[in-house]
């Protein structure tokens, strides 16, 4: 086990306010570094992404590392404006 995983595995079992929050906030983490992944693969720059969304690159940098509220429509367009289609699944 690496020891971020031993850390993480430590404090959810030591601190139960880290735990208690830890899958929604770790799941916000993957949707944030997801956008930032494909924004990358495509080539694209936080500047050029805010140009074709019609916003400032602050509010780019913000979506990909603060993705906890992120709103579906907003989603949809950053999907969009990458050539992509956004695909939601319940399991």
């Amino acid at each position: 086990m690496s020891d971020l995983k031993s850390y993480i595995s430590r404090r959810r079992i030591e601190d139960p306010e880290f735990d208690e929050g830890f899958e929604e906030g770790f799941q916000a983490l993957k949707i944030g570094v997801l956008l930032r992944q494909a924004r990358e693969a495509s080539g694209m720059t936080q500047a050029e992404m805010a140009e074709r969304l019609h916003t400032k690159k602050s509010a780019i940098s913000r979506i990909e590392n603060h993705a906890e509220d992120i709103r579906l429509s907003t989603l949809e367009k950053f999907a969009s404006a990458l050539g992509h289609s956004l695909e939601v699944r319940l399991r």
